[in-house]
């Protein structure tokens, strides 16, 4: 039996780093549909999930165009329209989690499966946050709506392979007090 390959579909590498990181509860934003959704920061020396990312937008593109023509003449190209995958360097230049990487915000309705490195289910909130590294299963789409145009980025599914630095400034509660230190302790 062969197996389907979706040419808009990509699973990133292992050392995707996780921002942003809505994935236990759909939030809303500007007043829209409460969405799940995470912020992928993709480094650029990972240079077979950016070719893999460029490919399948691509194919978004091609499978996209007569949505993305509307009522118009022609399809724009796609230079001219909004691409999800973009440069942590030139947009984020004061964030040194985007620096030397790309990124593409991915969101969905529904909630994304999310495993661990043996492909558990995660259960634990916790486990998963934004700072963390893993894969990710996401797929790109065209789309046309109120005079906006482009591709964008939906998310399917999360797995976590291993613990980073927490962005944002939080701090583990296992980290706050593994320490012997308890000197102020009630002085």
């Amino acid at each position: 039996m062969t197996k389907f390959t979706n040419p808009t579909k990509v699973i990133t590498g292992p050392n995707t780093r996780f921002s942003y990181a809505n994935v236990w509860e759909a939030k809303s934003i500007n007043g829209g549909a409460p969405k799940f959704s995470v912020s992928l920061i993709i480094p650029k020396s990972d240079t077979k999930t950016v070719e893999k990312i460029k490919a399948a937008i691509e194919a978004a593109y091609k499978e996209g165009e007569s949505k993305l023509k509307g009522n118009g003449r022609s399809v724009p190209a796609l230079s001219a329209i909004k691409n999800p995958l973009r440069d942590g360097d030139t947009e984020r230049p004061d964030d040194e989690a985007y620096a030397h990487s790309y990124f593409i915000n991915a969101n969905s309705s529904s909630a994304p499966g999310i495993v661990d490195a043996n492909c558990n289910p995660i259960l634990e909130r916790s486990e998963v946050y934004s700072g963390v590294y893993g894969r990710a299963s996401i797929s790109f789409y065209a789309f046309n709506s109120n005079g906006n145009k482009g591709i964008a980025c939906g998310l399917n599914n999360l797995q976590k392979i291993r613990d980073g630095e927490p962005l944002g400034g939080r701090t583990r509660a296992e980290d706050d007090f593994d320490t012997d230190d308890d000197d102020d302790f009630l002085s």
